[in-house]
């Protein structure tokens, strides 16, 4: 394997593991809310907090910079259009992301607070998870199409 060939594998690798994760937390978040149990949106928001430490801030930070090497690397402009928009949309979900964070964060401890105190889920949590869901959809739409133009590589 040459050096290109691993650092798109580490690329795509890297946006595996970043849509895969956001989708599956995503899912596994909704369902907990779904459920309005305290004690089990405490536990799922910690794993989701997790994840995203672990999965999603790797895969985050991966992913531009093995874009940009593969981009020297076949001796693409960083200016092609088709990139200006890759940057854009990157830059949307990370912005959406960013909140998202801070989100999990409050829920969890919220949803801890409420089952600790044998109460069910306070409102500011449930404004706290529309937000969330909220900023999700962008963030989503615009890794969705990143994908699109990574593949395609449209000519404009």
């Amino acid at each position: 394997m040459d050096g290109y060939e691993l650092v798109k594998w580490l690329h795509i690798l890297g946006s595996t593991v970043l849509f895969g994760t956001g989708a599956g937390t995503a899912f596994q978040m909704v369902m907990a809310m779904r459920g309005k149990n305290p004690s089990v949106i405490a536990a799922v928001a910690g794993n989701v907090v997790i994840a995203d430490w672990v999965f999603t801030t790797p895969a985050g930070i991966i992913q531009p910079l093995t874009g940009i090497t593969l981009a020297y690397l076949s001796g693409t402009a960083l200016t092609e259009p088709w990139l200006l928009l890759v940057y854009a949309l990157y830059l949307l979900a990370f912005v959406a992301w960013v909140p998202v964070v801070w989100l999990q964060h409050r829920i969890r401890d919220l949803a801890a607070q409420s089952a600790a105190q044998g109460k069910p889920l306070c409102q500011r949590c449930q404004r706290y998870y529309r937000i969330w869901f909220a900023l999700g959809w962008p963030a989503f739409i615009a890794l969705m199409g990143v994908f699109w133009l990574m593949i395609t590589k449209p000519v404009f």
